[in-house]
């Protein structure tokens, strides 16, 4: 039997015995030339040939050395295909095997890329979050699995792509999280529905931003609706999804309706009533009616703890500096310092009702009476009062806006 013979046999056995088998030159060499002929070009390689050679490298790599699989990975990343039975056995080994490819290989579909999210550990999916060109898809994979460390490496990553359902996705997370929310709010995909309701969360620094920056007008939707108020006012206002769009479009804000039922001549009166007598629920509810809001919005307005949305009530109402300072007494909150200076909060609120135009006050105002409201269905309530777990996939845009800035008042 001649001495190459006697080795291939010693490490048969050794491989049934579980004794570790020596690392030969042969073998070395054999794992080299493999990798060698994989990234052979097209011109000298067929598909199929290179499809079986990557199925014996793979089972080679199986017992090859961490620095072996390494060298093979880094050669790899640099070919415009890599085969995929190689790319899965390599994209969630050992990080310091699976980098070359996960950071440096272009041509990695979103399969392999998916494939890797899903089922390599928490420093896979860091070096993913990281890579250049993220695909939405992948995007969603990562943040769907909550781990945040990983998601804010996303939302600093300007080549990464997020979908709307993304986006979504940390908005509900940056509840528990509120380091997200600087993050989230600087991304060019958050839009107006998702910026409105994490608002209530958000503390005054991004809330002043999502008031300059997502507080639209509405002046093309007004001037392409002009003519269909008459129409609706012909029809006597029977058709419901018109009535509530041409609602949040239109111009005036008050509810001259609710004035001519009311007790108080106006909107201004019922708030000087609430700051000589303090806030009822009776005066918060006339107050919301007379604003052209429900309750259940108003109500959420006057708890917040902030005090901005009293900022963008007023000014959508037409109301003066005055009112708001009523209003502010209405509800008990400090006016003053010890040393007779004006206290910083209410000094904050005055600063965003100057800042805010009329007309993107209203359409903050709208936003959240349309979504905190109307989509607010008594099925919905009832599930979240419970606890119970919601669909968000299920739901309406206005109607996840409503699950999400009602859901902790509700379990309250």
């Amino acid at each position: 039997m001649s001495e190459s013979q006697s080795r291939f046999i010693e490490d048969l056995d050794a491989q049934v015995t579980g004794v570790p088998v020596r690392v030969s030159l042969s073998r070395q060499t054999l794992l080299k030339r493999l990798a060698d002929v994989v990234c052979l070009p097209e011109s000298r390689i067929n598909a199929f040939e290179r499809a079986v050679t990557a199925d014996l490298l793979v089972e080679m790599l199986s017992e090859a050395g961490v620095e072996d699989r390494a060298r093979v990975a880094k050669r790899l990343s640099h070919l415009t295909e890599v085969p995929n039975s190689l790319v899965r056995r390599l994209i969630i080994d050992e990080v310091r095997v699976a980098r070359a490819l996960i950071e440096d290989c272009e041509t990695l579909n979103n399969s392999d890329l998916s494939y890797c999210a899903r089922n390599g550990g928490h420093e896979h999916r860091m070096l993913l979050a990281a890579r250049k060109n993220l695909a939405p898809i992948l995007t969603e994979i990562l943040i769907e699995q909550q781990d945040v460390r990983v998601i804010e490496v996303i939302l600093k990553n300007t080549r990464a792509a997020l979908s709307q359902m993304a986006v979504e996705a940390v908005v509900v997370l940056s509840q528990s999280q509120p380091q997200l929310i600087p993050l989230i709010i600087k991304r060019p995909e958050i839009r107006p529905s998702s910026a409105y309701v994490m608002f209530w969360w958000a503390d005054a620094e991004v809330r002043r931003v999502i008031l300059s920056r997502f507080a639209v007008n509405r002046e093309v939707m007004q001037d392409a609706a002009s003519d269909v108020f008459a129409m609706a006012a012909d029809e006597g206002w029977q058709d419901a999804m018109s009535r509530k769009a041409l609602q949040f479009i239109e111009r005036r804000q008050r509810n001259r309706a609710a004035l001519a039922r009311s007790p108080f001549d106006s909107l201004d009166a019922a708030i000087d009533e609430a700051a000589r007598k303090g806030m009822t629920r009776h005066l918060a509810e006339e107050i919301s009616y007379l604003a052209g809001i429900k309750p259940s919005t108003g109500a959420k307005m006057l708890r917040d703890r902030g005090g901005e949305p009293l900022a963008v009530l007023c000014k959508a109402t037409g109301l003066p500096k005055a009112s708001l300072r009523a209003l502010w007494q209405a509800l008990r909150r400090p006016s003053q310092m010890a040393d007779g200076m004006i206290h910083p909060e209410l000094e904050h609120v005055l600063i965003t009702y100057d800042v805010l135009a009329t007309d993107r006050a209203q359409t903050v105002l709208r936003y959240w009476n349309w979504s905190l409201s109307s989509a607010l269905s008594a099925t919905l309530i009832r599930t979240l009062s419970k606890g119970e777990e919601v669909d968000l996939d299920a739901l309406s845009v206005p109607e996840r806006a409503a699950m999400l800035a009602f859901a902790q008042d509700l379990k309250a």
